[in-house]
């Protein structure tokens, strides 16, 4: 079959034999149909990932078929019981379990959902990880609902995209950040109410004005940017952290944290559970995830360099031929 591997680290080769793969018990095989990036993808083949083993097929996000069932791949695999928590073992499909770059899958039973059927197989491609997190992120953690106005960082990217749309689906106000003026444009054509970019020294002073201040805070990046973000939250308000690209948080202040009775939390991912859930609610609402672009799964190199120049508004998509 046709697959992207990871051979080893930087090393990412399309092969047009590699093995097919072959169903262990509890398994279905699903033909690949669709497959998208994820900042995670980029992060294994530079070698920043725990417990990287070659070679590997990477890609937590697919859509598929099975006997003409359209499908989609919940890539949380392993969560367990506890809502609050993932289990001990808890993987995320695309390492080290082969993942979705190829044209078959082999994936347990359980992670096996139907294709929401509003939805191309590219826009469902586009939906699971960054989804799940997203849903998790605004409404599991942050309780968003109808009226709040929320801040969401980052915006381009596929989990701050969702998390826009989702809260914007809930009813909620948002507001967005980015260091590109253009992403912020495309983001108030999609229905954000404002926006500003983190690279202008005031820009939380000014969003907070505008927007009053915020009960929810949706960030991915960390660093100086979520310190400016907490500054600019209301009392009471929920700070929600998935990521942390921009490293440690400088200028940190715990009198606005205490004073102001905000809390800070933690999220990553989500259960079987959020991921139904999520799924009912981009159904219900009719979502399109966002495409930023197209690429044939030989191309992959190429998709690959898109996402880590950073320039993508949405998700990029590989398609096997």
């Amino acid at each position: 079959m046709q697959a992207l591997v990871l051979s080893a680290e930087k090393t990412l080769d399309f092969q047009a034999d590699a093995p097919n793969p072959e169903c262990g018990v509890g398994e279905r095989l699903v033909q690949i149909t669709a497959a998208a990036l994820n900042h995670r993808d980029v992060w294994i083949t530079k070698g920043l990932y725990p417990g990287i083993v070659f070679p590997t097929i990477l890609g937590s996000d697919g859509a598929g078929v099975i006997k003409n069932r359209a499908v989609v791949i919940n890539p949380s695999m392993g969560w367990g019981a506890n809502q609050a928590i993932q289990a001990e073992g808890y993987q995320i499909l695309g390492m080290p379990k082969n993942g979705a770059l190829g044209e078959w899958l082999t994936i347990p039973a359980q992670q096996i959902y139907d294709q929401p059927p509003h939805l191309s197989a590219e826009e469902a491609a586009a939906l699971p990880l960054a989804g799940l997190t997203a849903f998790r992120a605004v409404f599991t953690k942050g309780q968003v609902a109808a009226g709040q106005s929320v801040l969401i960082t980052g915006v381009g990217g596929g989990v701050a995209l969702f998390a826009m749309q989702f809260a914007l689906a809930a009813g909620a106000k948002v507001f967005v950040t980015s260091g590109s003026d253009e992403k912020l444009e495309k983001a108030a054509a999609l229905g954000a109410s404002g926006g500003a970019n983190y690279r202008h020294p005031d820009w939380a002073r000014a969003l907070q004005k505008e927007a009053g201040g915020f009960e929810v805070v949706i960030d991915g990046a960390g660093g100086e940017g979520l310190a400016q973000a907490i500054k600019a939250c209301n009392p009471g308000a929920r700070v929600v952290v998935y990521g942390g690209g921009q490293g440690a948080v400088p200028n940190f202040s715990p009198q606005a944290v205490f004073w102001k009775q905000i809390s800070i939390l933690g999220t990553s991912m989500g259960s079987d559970r959020e991921f139904a859930a999520m799924l009912d609610f981009v159904s219900l609402h009719r979502i399109k995830p966002v495409v930023d672009s197209i690429f044939p799964l030989r191309d992959g190199k190429a998709a690959f360099q898109r996402m880590a120049e950073g320039q993508q508004f949405g998700k990029i998509i590989l398609r096997p031929e």
